[in-house]
């Protein structure tokens, strides 16, 4: 298919253009746009700071409790301390 034009100049003059073009067919493919990754790693990175943070409560429970029964030893052996060195202010019974 050709297609002519006309041309015309501020000095007057007149340009006839012609010019052959062939109908071309473009065809133009579109994917998901990456949204479907951007949701998984997303969901990915809130997983693991989940995972961060009941791990780090995991482990101050059991700092507590460790802490705990140190106290608690702690104060058995004072009890056996004391409880020891009254037997040795009272003369035994004989």
């Amino acid at each position: 298919m050709s297609t002519e034009r006309r041309i015309e100049h501020p000095d007057g003059s007149v340009e006839t253009v012609t010019t052959n073009e062939t109908p071309t067919t473009v065809v133009t493919e579109k994917s998901g746009g990456g949204m479907g990754i951007l949701g998984i790693l997303v969901a990915i990175i809130a997983i693991g700071v989940v995972g961060y943070f009941l791990f780090n409560m995991s482990q101050s429970k059991q700092v507590e409790s460790n802490a705990i029964a140190g106290a608690a030893e702690s104060i058995g052996n004072a009890a056996d301390n004391v409880g020891e060195a009254a037997q040795r202010v009272v003369p035994a019974s004989q």
